[in-house]
């Protein structure tokens, strides 16, 4: 990049400042405050706590005698009566700030947390001592409900589009001027989300536990690094200043004490990822200039973030990352992007130093055009603040605290809470016994049903009824809100609730609810609110609903806009991980193989992780050089372990010296795991967590590579001792019973002696899956026909549960449609099969020509596809299973589909919409649309009988389809399969850019040559040029020679035509290539890194083409021929990387 381009920040340090509340160009701090407003008029109005709503400093407590027995005290009474001597917590100072802790300062600090802690207790009574409050409020016309999110990261968007498509509509719009790409680390932790000591610290779906307290012990720790002696006072202020600007800071908490990830970080720190203003409706999050202004106030740990806002730059980083997916590491990978971005940020933690070369990945997402300008102010108007703190005694470390305190638990998050001291975390109900915090399921039901107070609270409402309604697969837990306890009577109630999104088909269906309901409030991950219930006298329901018309009057006016930066939502939302497969290696091939090594041996963790490189798109190179190094490490590990499991948790204390060793082997496998060694030991200070590490999956960042299914992966054959379970995620009338029917009949089988059933689901009585299961365990090494639709994933899970536990592979039969973007199967398809049901008779399931609903009923089957395309349905099914059959449906040259079936089917998927809208899953003889649906379901039978002919003559003949299907389940038996590609698949492995000139246009120079030169003629008659001459191409860089940025450089002419003229033709008795002199693309001159321009056309058996490189050298020696070629000879070919 130029040098008036870059900005490559120094984490300098100039002369220590006092910091000030700043006023940044783009911080609206103006806040509403009507939380704080209606609370207070409910205390006006009971006559009690009459105080004015205003901000002051936290008065200094006075200071005490005995402050360690204080300290205990007061821990103890805060976790309810849980005793701790003064030998379980290791205290060898007390560390409220980094001054020089003295006496004084400890005894303030201990008579500081035994008054809150006595004021809790009181406080805390009021919850647990009137257990009946929830049940006696009732919801009434006076009821109402105020709802405020306190945490929130950014919303999970699952891109509909391939990777591919995403990259290039990315290069498109930099290249028009409309966006900048942003790419920043991806660290490997776990998300922490802080709102402040009221505001409270989150997990991704928990609070309150091991991993919230972890959280607010590093946060706390960063403060005395950055701020040292003045780390109390910042610390107080930090937390007044986002409590009352109500502002949530996402961070990504990187330690060795909670599990394993790619490799142990040699320092436990957090960087922050998100800031996000809460206080007024809908979470607006900071860019990440702003982030940066924000970070460096307050002196908190950023990221390293590269901005690219030209096509050459944009386009140079994806094929950066190309070249480096593979053997990629933290220093190559920001070494290279630090090259070809405009603007580099490096972050005040350096990735390198602080968790190792071993990188998880990069994100990459679109961001406002202006973005590059405002990182420059920001830069210049912000520099790297000074580390107060360095040099100075910062206490115990958590891993010592962790170490040191190892009972269980409770006694971890008491000792790490003991030491953050009371300046920043001086209320620790937040981690009071989690049972206590439990609160009863009503406390949603009255929340919904209560009148919404204000805006936000009427959106809240709006999202949690629609996936309620819609059954998504999410949570609604709601906790009792100590930090509101003294707030608390029994009109006026206190709850945290927690939206845990169970799986991530859940963002994608509600961001296609979105499309549709463009008013509807995000989804986000890591997504906590606070909930008010309280009753209201008139006066102030008057108010309430003034207010409310106030607001919506306001947004229709058209104060909400539906863009982010001048970008429309798709483009706004565009984002791409790139992941290294160095990292992956450990986390998905070792890490999460585990289980599969131990349970069922080393032929199925062979089978696993060959699965995942061939997902991945690994190159052939690779997926041998891994084999070899994973079958070696599978030995390795049994041997050492038995059978009993390594744990997953610390599974680097013995993968970390096994990759070690096998480095220092060779530099080729030295570059085939990254890097190796320095291991952190972590089994004395892990974490105890109760239930098992992740219970509520703060650590789970990654679920693409879950080793829940044994399915068989490319070129491996389905070993004889496990079953098969061949499933049907169809619709009804896709004829799967008489597939099942033909296969059960066939001779043979699939060409093996196992035997074959077929479980009807019709005629199962009870829950067919376990019924399924229960076959399975009798006959573990049979093939089963599940014959029952499988429509959803929570089916899926089911079966890969069963594959795991009964030794059995799976494979998915599904109907072969075009599809939509919205539902794998097309309308055509549809038709279709309501056809076959509408001429089925008595049949097993009542759905036949004689059932009144027939309609309906396939309807209800369409829609439990619905929001999935079929790209995303086929990569599902892939990814989860090894394999897909797909059984022919249609003509690929059938006339369109008429207007009056089209016409029937899009008013049946309206009128179910609106029924199941307003009736859920009512059946449809039932409701206020009865007769709408009688009528409908009239009209449909009247319609298709008079396109009957027209149906027939588009279906493929059954018995073709029974073949096609059959071929493709005995090709996955002995293992002659290919997997199909999938939108996750690597778009591949660049080494080399090369121009790729027309194969038959240089023989044809080269026949020329011989007819006019009888020295060319000798040396080519007896050459067969046909058997070696496959492919010619001028080499432009090597990543090997010239390095990654210099193969990068020629993606923006990449596939862009360029003239190569061949003036000479050098050749020896071992080889021979063709001298070249390349052209320009738009006046660009095209210029090689390679010394000698050429291309090779022949070498002896046993040399490598690249030693043509050296016919220059032996030309000068006299050792090769040269001819000249007079006039030059011009032929044009086109940039690639190979």
């Amino acid at each position: 990049m130029s040098a008036s381009r870059r900005f490559l920040c120094t984490l300098t340090h100039p002369s220590a400042h006092t910091p000030t509340l700043f006023s940044f160009y783009c911080f609206p701090f103006s806040r509403s405050r009507q939380f704080s407003t209606l609370i207070m008029s409910q205390n006006q109005r009971r006559g009690g706590e009459n105080r004015k709503q205003q901000w002051k400093p936290k008065s200094k407590p006075k200071a005490v005698t005995s402050a360690s027995a204080s300290v205990d005290e007061a821990v103890t009474t805060k976790f309810g009566g849980l005793s701790i001597s003064e030998g379980q917590i290791w205290k060898p100072k007390s560390y409220g700030t980094v001054s020089g802790s003295n006496s004084a300062d400890a005894s303030a600090t201990a008579t500081h947390v035994d008054v809150q802690t006595e004021k809790r207790s009181v406080d805390l009574s009021k919850i647990f001592l009137n257990s009946n409050l929830l049940e006696n409020f009732k919801v009434d016309n006076s009821t109402y409900s105020l709802a405020q999110i306190r945490a929130s990261f950014y919303p999970k968007f699952e891109n509909e589009k391939s990777d591919q498509e995403i990259r290039i509509r990315m290069i498109e719009m930099v290249s028009k001027g409309l966006a900048t790409l942003e790419v920043s680390l991806k660290h490997s932790g776990s998300l922490f989300m802080y709102a402040g000591n009221e505001g409270g610290s989150y997990a991704k779906n928990s609070f309150g536990n091991i991993y919230t307290a972890v959280g607010v012990f590093v946060l706390g720790r960063m403060f005395r690094e950055a701020w040292g002696s003045k780390a109390g006072e910042m610390q107080a202020q930090f937390n007044d200043f986002i409590e009352r600007n109500r502002i949530s800071i996402s961070m990504e908490l990187v330690t060795a004490v909670l599990g394993d990830h790619g490799q142990r970080p040699r320092d436990d720190y957090a960087v922050v990822t998100a800031v996000t203003e809460l206080g007024n409706g809908k979470p607006k999050f900071y860019s990440t200039p702003e982030v940066i202004a924000f970070c460096r106030k307050w002196r908190l740990p950023t990221n390293h973030v590269w901005l690219f806002s030209t096509r050459k730059s944009v386009t140079s980083f994806f094929t950066a990352y190309d070249l480096l997916y593979e053997e990629g590491t933290a220093t190559s990978a920001c070494s290279a992007l630090d090259e070809v971005a405009d603007i580099s940020v490096p972050g005040s933690k350096d990735h390198i130093m602080v968790q190792g070369e071993i990188l998880e990945g990069l994100v990459a997402r679109i961001v406002s055009h202006e973005s590059s300008k405002h990182m420059e102010e920001v830069l210049k108007d912000h520099p790297p603040p000074p580390a107060d703190g360095a040099g100075i005694d910062l206490g115990p470390s958590l891993r010592e605290i962790c170490a040191a305190n190892r009972t269980d638990e409770k006694q971890q998050i008491k000792a790490l809470l003991h030491n953050v001291g009371s300046s920043f975390c001086p209320d620790h109900s937040e981690w009071h016994d989690s049972h206590s915090r439990n609160a009863d399921r009503s406390v949603l039901s009255k929340f919904l049903q209560a009148h919404p107070a204000d805006y936000s609270t009427a959106k809240l409402q709006e999202m949690i009824r629609l996936m309620r309604e819609k059954r998504f697969p999410a949570a609604f837990k709601c906790y009792h809100n100590f930090h509101k306890a003294e707030s608390v009577s029994s009109d006026n109630l206190f709850y945290k609730m927690v939206i845990h999104v169970h799986s991530d088909s859940a963002f994608r269906r509600y961001h296609k609810e979105m499309r549709h309901k463009p008013g509807l409030w995000p989804l986000y991950r890591g997504f906590f609110i606070d909930i008010n219930l309280f009753k209201a006298n008139k006066e102030r329901a008057a108010e309430i609903a003034k207010s409310n018309n106030d607001v919506v009057q306001h947004v229709n006016n058209g104060s909400r806009t539906s863009t982010t930066d001048g970008l429309a939502n798709e483009d706004a939302n565009l984002m791409i991980k790139l992941k290294f497969l160095t990292y992956k290696l450990r986390t998905f091939l070792i890490r999460n193989g585990l289980s599969i090594l131990f349970k069922d041996g080393p032929a199925a963790y062979k089978a696993y992780y060959l699965r995942q490189m061939k997902i991945w798109g690994t190159s052939a190179g690779k997926q041998r050089a891994l084999s070899k190094m994973l079958d070696e490490w599978a030995v390795y590990i049994r041997r050492k372990c038995g059978i009993r499991q390594l744990s997953s948790a610390i599974y680097l204390s013995e993968a970390e010296p096994f990759l070690e060793q096998f480095a220092k082997r060779s530099p080729e496998n030295q570059a085939l795991i990254g890097s190796a060694g320095n291991l952190v030991r972590a089994e004395d200070f892990l974490a105890v967590v109760e239930g098992g590490m992740d219970e509520e999956g703060d650590l789970a960042t990654e679920r693409e590579a879950a080793p829940e299914s044994l399915s068989p992966s490319v070129k491996d054959t389905i070993q004889k001792k496990e079953g098969l379970i061949v499933f049907f995620p169809g619709i009804p009338g896709c004829a799967k019973s008489a597939l099942c029917r033909e296969l059960l009949n066939t001779p043979g089988g699939l060409g093996d002696d196992r035997s074959v059933q077929s479980l009807m689901g019709d005629l199962i009585k009870g829950r067919y899956w376990p019924k399924i299961a229960d076959e399975r365990k009798k006959k573990p090494y049979s093939i089963i026909l599940a014959d029952k639709n499988a429509p959803n994933e929570e089916v899926w899970k089911q079966i890969e549960n069963m594959c795991h536990s009964t030794r059995a592979s799976a494979v998915p039969i599904i109907p072969d449609s075009e599809g939509t973007d919205s539902n794998p199967f097309a309308l055509d398809a549809l038709a279709v099969f309501m056809f076959r049901v509408l001429q089925r008779v008595n049949h097993p399931g009542n759905l036949d020509k004689s059932s009144p609903n027939v309609g309906y009923v396939m309807l209800m089957f369409y829609h439990l596809y619905d929001g999935k395309s079929r790209k995303y349905f086929e990569d599902e099914l892939v990814e989860r299973f090894g394999s897909l059959v797909k059984m022919p449906l249609l003509k690929p040259d059938r006339s369109p589909l008429p207007a009056s079936l089209i016409s029937v089917l899009e008013e049946g998927i309206d009128l179910y919409n609106l029924h199941i809208k307003r009736h859920g899953r009512l059946e449809s003889n039932k409701g206020s649309y009865a007769q709408e649906w009688v009528k409908w379901e009239k009209k449909l039978r009247d319609i298709v009988s008079a396109n009957a002919e027209y149906l027939n003559s588009i279906q493929v003949p059954f018995e073709f389809a029974v073949q096609h299907v059959l071929e493709q389940l005995r090709k996955i038996a002995k293992g002659d399969y290919t997997v199909p590609s999938t939108e996750k698949k690597k778009l591949g492995t660049v080494v080399f850019a090369a121009v790729n000139l027309p194969v038959a246009e240089v023989k044809g120079l080269l026949d020329k040559l011989s007819g006019m030169n009888v020295d060319v003629e000798a040396f080519l008659k007896d050459k067969n040029m046909d058997d070696f001459l496959k492919k010619a191409h001028v080499t432009l860089a090597h990543k090997r020679s010239h390095g990654v940025t210099s193969v990068a450089s020629y993606s923006l002419y990449l596939h862009r035509q360029v003239p190569a003229e061949l003036t000479a033709l050098l050749f020896t008795d071992k080889m021979a290539a063709l001298q070249a002199q390349l052209g320009s693309i738009d006046d660009e001159k095209i210029v090689s890194k390679n010394e000698w321009p050429h291309v090779t056309i022949w070498t002896e058996v046993g040399v490598q083409p690249k030693e043509a490189n050296t016919l220059p050298r032996l030309l000068t020696e006299g050792k090769a021929t040269v001819v000249e070629i007079n006039p030059p000879i011009t032929i044009s070919g086109t940039v690639e990387f190979y």
